[in-house]
């Protein structure tokens, strides 16, 4: 959880209790990068599909920027969620180590839709991969890392 207001902390551990089917209880800091919400990280183990049960339960809340990221293991691919109030919910499917695999129709579509235009190929390609949440999401990744400072970067198009 990247960001939360502090007061849907208890409901936002209530929820991925629910979700996994057992109480949890999550250690919860100060966000420095939006003053007044809380963060907090939370490893869990569970069945495969468990992440979409916490994406699912905390997708409806729009004050929170959050990700859920569960591992591929045998017979079943991983997945990766991503919210965050502008954007709404992002999901990538991930592979053994980690990356983010672009379905093959999906590739067609980007291709497709950007004909020989070279840059809209690449707006695709960047909106396949979740690009728009990871540009939100970075500096609230790190704004708890030691020595880490914040610096927002902002473009206006025109």
């Amino acid at each position: 959880m990247h960001s939360a207001p502090r007061a849907l902390c208890p409901h936002i551990e209530w929820a991925a209790g629910r979700a996994l089917d057992r109480a949890v209880n999550f250690d919860w800091i100060d966000q420095p990068v939006l003053p007044g919400t809380q963060r907090t990280e939370f490893l869990w183990e569970g069945e495969a599909g468990s992440g979409a049960k916490i994406a699912s339960a905390l997708r409806g809340w729009e004050h929170l920027r959050f990700e859920v990221t569960e591992d591929a293991v045998p017979g079943s691919d991983g997945g990766r969620w991503m919210h965050t109030p502008d954007l709404g919910i992002f999901f990538a499917q991930l592979d053994a180590v980690g990356n983010t695999v672009i379905p093959e129709d999906r590739v067609r579509y980007a291709m497709e839709v950007a004909g020989s235009n070279a840059l809209e190929l690449h707006r695709e390609l960047r909106l396949a991969l979740g690009q728009a949440w990871d540009d939100e999401l970075e500096a609230f990744r790190h704004a708890g890392d030691e020595g880490t400072r914040v610096v927002w970067l902002h473009h206006r198009a025109g």
